[in-house]
């Protein structure tokens, strides 16, 4: 953010609500999720909760008014602590990229690291960058090269916010949050919550022992099935990656015309 008196960035940390913007002293010390989770403050369930409900609603129809005109869209997740020169964020610039060119709109969570590489690549390609920002204790922001940004309050409304508009999941190296978000899109698909979709890792040898675990833990004894293990695509080539979300759609859009 620039200082308008002399043109400097402004260093210090800021937080956004709708028209609101808090800094310094007024900065909360808790965020609206926690808040909202909070069992030791169960006098207030009554008294708060009832409000909370329509903030949480406000959230819904912000989310699904703003992005209903997008085109076909593609969620890219990965860690925001890694480096921009980083493989993983180069990878995510040329997959942003190629999405772009194909026709689809990128939708990242708006933080730096991976998800500003892939915003970067789609919108210097000439595409459609999206931004789903959180409310954190350590404030990032939207990057700068996302063109449609919503920052949220509640983690479960911005969720469904990347699966409601998602033609496929594509992850690339990341941490608890990008875990979350793979774990979420499988037990949805698997569960057919979701009309299927591809999700694609990217970054082979980073999940490679994961998916060791998956196969040598989780398929021996018996916790998940041989076509559970279908349902994740492993690919480096971010043209491969593409082409399987391409072929995809041409799937199910021909399923959809027999229907």
């Amino acid at each position: 953010m620039t200082d308008s008196t002399n043109g400097r960035r402004r260093t210090e940390p800021e937080r956004h609500r709708g028209a609101v913007t808090l800094r310094r002293e007024s900065l909360p010390t808790s965020t609206a999720d926690e808040k909202l989770l909070d069992s030791s403050n169960r006098r207030e369930w009554k008294t708060k909760d009832a409000w909370r409900s329509l903030r949480i609603l406000s959230e819904f129809v912000e989310g699904f008014d703003t992005l209903a005109d997008l085109p076909p869209a593609v969620s890219v997740f990965g860690s925001a602590r890694s480096k921009p020169d980083s493989v993983e964020c180069e990878m995510a610039a040329d997959l942003g990229a190629a999405l772009a060119e194909a026709g689809y709109a990128v939708i990242t969570g708006g933080g730096p690291g991976v998800m500003e590489a892939a915003n970067r690549g789609a919108t210097e390609a000439g595409g459609m960058s999206v931004g789903l920002g959180i409310e954190l204790p350590f404030e990032q922001g939207l990057n700068d090269w996302v063109d449609v940004g919503i920052d949220f309050r509640y983690f479960f409304v911005r969720k469904t916010m990347f699966v409601k508009y998602a033609q496929a999941f594509v992850v690339l190296p990341g941490g608890f949050g990008t875990l979350d978000e793979l774990f979420e899109a499988i037990t949805l698909v698997q569960t057919k919550k979701v009309t299927r979709f591809p999700v694609i890792l990217m970054g082979a040898d980073y999940w490679s022992g994961l998916l060791d675990w998956i196969k040598q833990t989780l398929l021996k004894d018996g916790k998940v099935s041989e076509s559970d293990l279908d349902l994740i695509q492993v690919t480096d080539d971010v043209e491969e990656a593409v082409q399987i979300i391409v072929d995809a759609d041409a799937a199910l859009a021909a399923t959809d015309g027999k229907r």
